[in-house]
């Protein structure tokens, strides 16, 4: 594969970079950190009328794009440290509806996701966190026409703001936990769903999901009765791809922020950045960096190209979640005690690396996955 940005994604980069440049400042960063909702309607708005809402929805649901253009524009938001609903809803609604949705479904919901109306969220993990088919307990009982859905789910990205939920449940009685998950669309003012907010060191807004006794129409099903998973595994190669997108942008802008204070910081009457062992530091970071995009880079690329991409994906997260923490260890260690404190910025990009890094799985499930696919 050719690892330059056609020029399609040269202007998503530029678009996204400008506009997070001039929207979200790090004075911004810091109050959607600590904001109840994480995000500001305006800023929401203006995002979807970029169309970067709509990037990797098909064209005939008022998408632009491709994954491959979205995985442009998350890096930017790591470089930005983007806190919104943005991934939950872009990465993880859009692409499970895309995935599974009947037409019927995707003219219902794919273009509110792109015009900005709606938002939409995976709610997958429980109790285990542990992002297999046989953690799932949450049961969804079909009574006629209906499921009656119960259980509880943990770490759901922006619950709280969400106008719907994807939830994965057991519907059936199978040996193989793979023969028995189904996809279920769930309003989130449905009585029986509520919502508890959950706290995080990044500043991501996530929530425990309880489902009591949650009654859906059989409309609301993805795909079909018992054959989710298959679904599941494609939206969750996605989500992981995108995560190291936007860890490349974090580690990248940590790299930056380093940089510039080791030119800046004197020390015995020079600039650190004079000194051989930061320059060292900083040259590693660069190396740990371009390695990381390239893996992501040539993950999305065979995912954008429909081709089996779990071993891909695999060495992707496995080594962009390794290389990250490389990064901010060095930017720490060149940045000293201020890189630590709260009045600095870099704290905000190791918190958002670290929580990435077990999002959807973290070093230890890749490389047990990739010793499969090997």
């Amino acid at each position: 594969m050719d690892f330059a940005l056609n020029e399609q994604q040269e202007m998503m980069q530029t678009l996204a970079r400008d506009f997070l440049t001039g929207e979200y400042t790090d004075k911004v960063l810091r109050a959607m950190a600590g904001d109840e909702k994480g995000y500001t309607p305006e800023l929401w708005k203006k995002l979807a009328e970029m169309n970067l809402l709509g990037l990797s929805i098909p064209e005939d649901y008022g998408g632009i794009g491709d994954f491959l253009d979205l995985i442009v524009v998350l890096e930017e938001m790591g470089r930005a440290c983007f806190i919104s609903p943005f991934f939950s809803t872009v990465v993880l609604g859009a692409s499970s509806i895309i995935e599974t949705g009947s037409d019927e479904q995707k003219q219902k919901f794919l273009p509110g996701i792109s015009e900005g109306k709606t938002i939409i969220t995976l709610a997958l993990a429980e109790e285990l966190a542990k992002y297999t088919p046989d953690a799932i307990q949450t049961k969804a009982t079909q009574q006629g026409g209906d499921f009656v859905i119960s259980g509880v789910k943990l770490f759901v990205t922006d619950a709280h703001v969400s106008d719907y939920l994807i939830c994965a449940a057991m519907t059936g009685e199978a040996e193989n936990p793979r023969e028995r998950i189904s996809l279920f669309i769930v309003d989130i003012n449905t009585p029986g769903v509520s919502c508890k907010s959950l706290k995080t060191i990044s500043g991501d807004k996530q929530a425990e999901v309880t489902f009591d006794n949650v009654k859906v129409s059989g409309d609301n099903v993805l795909g079909e009765i018992d054959k989710g998973w298959p679904y599941a595994q494609k939206i969750l190669q996605k989500a992981n791809v995108a995560r190291c997108a936007e860890m490349v942008g974090l580690a990248q802008q940590a790299l930056n922020i380093t940089r510039d204070y080791a030119k800046e910081r004197i020390a015995f009457g020079h600039p650190i950045g004079a000194f051989q062992s930061v320059q060292h530091r900083c040259a590693d970071m660069l190396i740990d960096i371009d390695g990381s995009r390239f893996a992501t880079y040539q993950a999305a690329w065979r995912i954008n190209k429909g081709l089996p991409a779990a071993r891909e994906v695999a060495i992707a997260k496995a080594w962009v979640s390794q290389a990250c923490r490389r990064v901010m260890n060095s930017a720490h260690q060149v940045h000293g005690a201020i890189g630590f404190t709260e009045d600095h910025i870099l704290h905000y990009y190791t918190k958002k690396a670290r929580a990435s890094e077990f999002s959807f799985g973290g070093v230890d499930y890749h490389l047990e996955q990739l010793s499969t696919h090997s």
